[in-house]
């Protein structure tokens, strides 16, 4: 029977009936736990104890004040070692000496050595001294004697009292007996207060110069914030950057590295200083450390830029002002100044802010333009403004291409005159043939008389990587996508960077997230402007940049996706770059949609009147009647010249090679002849509409041009 069951049964008999048996299960209580032994408990109690934040802070409390007596303690034995001895000199002449400068080299040697001679001088003083002390002592001693004895003499004569003549002598007596008894009682107390009034100065100093490491500084002024920018925390800052050959350099340096800095500038919202590395210190090891040298100098890493200038072995830092980069900037001219107007040739247009704090201005004259970066990151917005500046030249004409159809560019209608909008192949394909017709206009332009002079035609494609990667193909199994030779838009691309700058037929492109696949190496090759707001790896900025401007300090891929929207890192001559630098970093002034229509408005204002095509028609039979009408648009008039240009932007293949003559034809058939008006042959919209209201309604006016 188990110890845990009882078996209950009635009757006296020996042998139970099983039937009257009834068992009982005693569950047995659980074993009371086991006491958390004292040690364990301590243990714990210890941990909380040392662990807690108070504990914490009280300790870098009492080693800080700790620290800061013997961080004033070095200080003073050092102001003490450079006061007594010429190690100032020395150091003065070796940094001279570094950096190059003989003639202070030289004028420190002289100085060090009048300080020694003087010293000697000193030093032979004082071994005559106690001979010429003695006798001072004895001279002034004896005349001082005297001069009591002659004084009590006087003030016997005078009282008539010959015990007056020790008076004055006796007097003096007792007060330097008053002396020595105030110092015998003062200088116990001294002796023992003295030691903690030297401690709490060497306190007092090490407190004043923050001498004591960054981990027991108090909060505050371990962060730094807004922490001004002097040439001690410079070399300190690089001192601590991990360079060994530039660690011992600085420390062998007299001047402790003052003497690789130029002056510190005031910079816009920063400063900036040119740094001379020294010898065995190459400028990419200090640009390998931008992230530690930001936070060595107190700032973001985003806070601090890093460019190499002519100077061989050279950096220049910038370093901003604690948040200055988060603050937002002032709002484009383009919509504060509503009497704006551009000149495509001569001027520039308002781009934003350098980091200097300074304008910002992009000249457009004949330069393709490129700008890329990751999605969302303000590519649209930065490519818009220009066209909006360019736009305010009535001269200047338009061929757009939206690739992603959100409505970004439609506030263009009425200005450009093709504006295609939308994300599929279909606009893939429209968009080529769009590119493909600025190339036969580039040809046309290229075939005219020398001399002759052409308008801007700026051709706009953003979200190009839908272009570059349509798989679509034409009837001859040609790919509009792709980089091969065959490849239509990028041949189209390829020949308007080749060719198009002497003409005025332009390039713009923006792109995202820039790879071989999505932004051929030729083409981007091929930008003069190139422009990059933040992206995800250096691979991406060379391609968005090139290896020079890389090279030579740009990072767009440091800039901080989603807080650095709108910033853009420019590598271009069409902008002014600090000499000896390949880019510049430019903080563009957002224009949102409603601004953006309004400025399109005052352009659309300057013009007569842009019919904008959003289709591109492609292979059917034209009604060249009709479309003369359509690009008749609400004018009452039109040169026979712009129709000529209209109609070959309607449809390239039924009336690009359109002349006169040919336009003079179907007018004439129609009823509808140009005629001359202050000597300029033109089309009269009225006589077109009439002739279309009243041809045969078998279309017999209607011929295929």
């Amino acid at each position: 029977m188990s110890e845990n069951v009882i078996h209950l049964y009635k009757g006296t008999t020996p042998e139970p009936d099983p039937a009257t048996v009834t068992t009982l299960t005693v569950v047995p209580e659980p074993a009371p736990a086991a006491p958390v032994p004292l040690w364990v408990r301590s243990g714990r109690a210890v941990r909380t104890v040392v662990t807690h934040e108070t504990t914490k802070s009280t300790a870098r409390a009492v080693a800080r004040h700790t620290l800061y007596v013997a961080g004033g303690a070095r200080i003073a034995a050092k102001r003490t070692w450079d006061g007594r001895t010429a190690s100032r000199y020395e150091r003065m002449f070796r940094a001279a000496e570094a950096a190059g400068n003989h003639e202070v080299a030289a004028e420190w040697e002289e100085r060090g050595q009048h300080f020694r001679e003087a010293r000697h001088r000193r030093r032979m003083d004082l071994l005559h001294s106690p001979l010429d002390a003695a006798k001072g002592v004895g001279i002034t001693a004896g005349m001082g004697v005297g001069s009591l004895v002659a004084l009590g003499i006087v003030m016997a004569i005078a009282t008539k009292d010959v015990t007056q003549v020790v008076t004055p002598l006796m007097a003096t007596i007792e007060f330097i007996n008053l002396l020595i008894t105030i110092v015998q009682v003062v200088w116990g107390p001294a002796l023992a207060i003295g030691p903690f009034l030297a401690l709490l100065a060497l306190w007092s100093v090490g407190r004043h110069q923050q001498a004591a490491p960054a981990w027991a500084l108090p909060a505050n002024a371990r962060s730094g914030e807004g922490e001004p920018i002097t040439p001690s925390i410079v070399v300190k800052a690089l001192r601590d950057l991990g360079v060994p050959a530039l660690r011992n350099a600085i420390k062998e340096m007299g001047d402790a590295g003052a003497s690789m800095l130029g002056p510190i500038r005031i910079a816009g919202c920063g400063v900036e200083v040119d740094v001379t590395l020294p010898s065995g210190v190459s400028t990419i090891e200090v640009q390998n450390r931008r992230r530690k040298l930001a936070e060595n100098l107190t700032r973001h890493e985003h806070e601090v830029f890093i460019t190499i200038p002519q100077a061989a072995r050279t950096v220049r830092l910038w370093v901003a002002d604690s948040g200055a980069l988060d603050e937002p900037i002032g709002p484009s001219p383009l919509v504060t100044d509503e009497t704006m107007t551009a000149d495509y040739a001569k001027g520039r247009a308002p781009w934003g802010e350098d980091l200097r704090g300074d304008a910002a201005a992009l000249s457009l004259f004949q330069r393709h333009l490129l700008i890329t970066g990751l999605s969302n990151q303000g590519k649209t917005a930065a490519l818009r403004s220009l066209a909006l500046w360019l736009a305010l030249d009535k001269s200047v004409h338009f061929l757009m291409g939206d690739l992603k159809g959100a409505g970004d560019w439609r506030m263009f209608d009425g200005v450009a005159t093709t504006l295609i909008e939308g994300p599929t192949d279909e606009h893939v394909i429209q968009v080529t043939e769009m590119v493909e017709g600025a190339v036969d206009e580039m040809n046309r332009r290229l075939q005219a008389p020398p001399g002759t002079k052409f308008p801007a035609l700026i051709v706009i494609v953003d979200e190009a990587q839908v272009a570059f990667m349509c798989p679509a193909k034409d009837e001859d199994k040609r790919p509009y996508g792709g980089a091969k030779a065959n490849s239509r838009y990028f041949m189209a691309v390829r020949k308007i960077h080749n060719q198009g700058r002497a003409v005025n037929v332009l390039m713009w492109q923006g792109t995202q997230d820039p790879t071989n696949e999505n932004l051929p190496k030729l083409v981007r090759e091929g930008a003069h402007t190139r422009a990059s707001l933040a992206l995800g790896t250096e691979q991406q900025a060379r391609m968005a940049l090139g290896d020079k401007a890389v090279d030579g300090g740009a990072a767009p891929n440091l800039l901080r996706p989603g807080l650095d929207k709108g910033t853009v890192v420019v590598a271009s001559d069409g902008i002014a770059i600090p000499a000896g630098q390949a880019s510049i970093t430019v903080r563009t002034q957002y224009i949102d949609t409603e601004e953006a229509k309004a400025i399109a408005d005052r352009a659309k204002a300057l013009r007569d009147g842009v019919t904008t095509l959003t289709v591109i028609e492609r292979g059917e039979e034209r009604d060249p009647l009709a479309d003369i009408a359509a690009v008749l648009g609400d004018k009452p008039r039109l040169k026979t010249q712009d129709v000529l240009k209209r109609l070959a932007a309607l449809n390239e293949d039924s009336y690009g090679a359109w002349t006169f003559l040919d336009l003079k034809r179907v007018l004439e058939d129609a009823g509808a002849e140009p005629y001359k008006s202050d000597g300029r042959m033109v089309v009269a919209a009225e006589r077109v509409a009439r002739a279309l209201a009243n041809r045969d309604t078998d279309g017999s006016t209607s011929a295929d041009g």
